[in-house]
């Protein structure tokens, strides 16, 4: 089904879409992610997997991914993005969803395993990005027992610049009031030293609290956004794989049934005169 937007670009001028496909090795442009918070996502009127045709009226046959993008960065303030959307009706029937439960066994089996269970047509669907979701997920695991283990750490090192600090003052204290020449350098130099000690902690904590916190933006909000993204994408291909086996499975009973229709001849006679 065709359909167009209408978006008004933010500061940074862009409308919030990534994009796959395109020339020379794809015929068409579709929408891989949609980004929380940008205009695309705000309109709710592009969805991943659209495919997109035009831009302000420009057909985008042909074009590559790089252009495409481009294309959309030159346009400033309104744009206008044409797409068509694959909608398959809402009743389906028994044997769409057994296709569909196929695809999803197939999608984690080894070829020679398809092969031997005579499934080696569906294997052509095995999709890297899917797969790489798991991976996904034990990165996520790992990074996030480096993010708990890193913030105890700064709670550690806060808690000792704090007690530096608090050395520091009471050491210049004594410095200050103590008699003896010798014993006030002493403290003095002790009182410092601390004081250099809680400076070095605090300009730890700078430097690694802004990463603690970009760790914690790409486990709460980076990782969960691509799950959901590829789990958009699975169901959407499923879905679509199990319709296009089904009309290929339609297609082949018609052939088969055409192929073994009798051929009817018709004898004619011919009166000699």
């Amino acid at each position: 089904m065709s359909r167009s937007v209408t978006l008004v670009k933010g500061k940074n001028n862009m409308i919030g879409i990534s994009i796959g496909g395109g020339a020379p090795f794809c015929n068409v442009l579709y929408i891989v992610q949609v980004f929380h918070r940008t205009p695309a996502y705000v309109s709710g009127s592009l969805c991943p997997g659209d495919e997109l045709t035009s831009v302000n009226g420009t057909s985008l046959k042909g074009y590559t991914r790089k252009e495409t993008a481009t294309l959309i960065q030159s346009v400033k303030g309104v744009i206008t993005i044409a797409f068509n959307r694959i909608e398959p009706p809402k009743e389906k029937s028994m044997d769409i969803s057994m296709k569909k439960v196929k695809h999803r066994l197939v999608e984690k089996m080894k070829d020679s395993t398809a092969d031997s269970l005579g499934l080696s047509r569906a294997v052509l669907v095995n999709d890297k990005l899917v797969n790489k979701v798991e991976y996904l997920e034990n990165n996520a695991r790992v990074y996030r027992g480096i993010a708990e283990r890193a913030r105890e750490v700064l709670v550690s090192v806060k808690d000792l610049t704090e007690s530096h600090r608090d050395f520091g003052k009471v050491f210049s204290n004594i410095g200050v009031y103590e008699t003896q020449q010798n014993a006030s350098v002493a403290f003095t130099n002790f009182g410092q030293a601390h004081k250099t000690m809680a400076e070095e902690g605090m300009k730890f904590i700078k430097k690694v609290g802004p990463m603690l916190r970009d760790l914690s933006t790409f486990l709460l909000k980076a990782v969960p956004d691509t799950k959901l993204t590829l789990k958009k994408y699975s169901d959407a291909k499923f879905e679509f794989l199990a319709y296009c086996l089904k009309v290929k499975e339609m297609d082949d009973e018609e052939y088969e049934a055409a192929v073994s229709l009798p051929i009817c001849r018709q004898n004619s006679k011919l009166n000699n005169h």
